[in-house]
């Protein structure tokens, strides 16, 4: 897999089709609840108020498939500050550096959204040194949520050129 063949697509909630938010919410609760081993309720009531980045590749048959996605939630959903969530690569993409790719067209789409404002994640504590690549740096000590180590990380804003 090239990331060439991958198709990024920005939307909101309203504008998913059916087919594609099904597969959405079966990416994220096959890897977040599954295999993480994380009981939690992954439909937390945030996804109408978010944008959804999805990146689709196609499968052998030719036909789309979901490679990667996160959400982006508007100050005060999450965070005082725009948030990134539920960054998500399938086991079928993982390995690539597509979850760099998505991180990068993630901050490109709140940098547009939300120019020149500070972006606050919640992100797994394991992946400290991942979003750190990004200009993220930790706000809060370690903290466990749904059973999974956490600290939050904030990107300070970036002036437009």
């Amino acid at each position: 897999m090239t990331h060439g063949e991958i198709t990024w697509r920005w939307i909101n909630f309203d504008e998913f089709q059916v087919r594609e938010l099904y597969d959405v919410l079966a990416l994220r609760q096959a890897v977040f609840v599954v295999e993480q081993d994380c009981v939690y309720l992954d439909v937390d009531g945030k996804d109408p108020h978010c944008r959804h980045g999805i990146g689709s590749m196609p499968d052998e048959d030719g036909a789309a498939i979901i490679a990667a996605y996160a959400r982006i939630l508007p100050a005060g959903l999450a965070f005082e500050s725009p948030s990134i969530g539920r960054v998500i690569v399938a086991p079928v993409a993982r390995g690539t550096g597509l979850g760099r790719t998505l991180m990068t067209e993630a901050l490109r789409e709140v940098e547009r959204l939300y120019p020149a404002t500070a972006i606050t994640i919640g992100a797994q504590h394991h992946l400290e040194a991942f979003y750190s690549e990004f200009g993220f740096a930790s706000v809060s000590d370690p903290y466990m949520d749904d059973g999974i180590m956490h600290v939050d990380m904030q990107r300070r804003a970036v002036q437009p050129s």
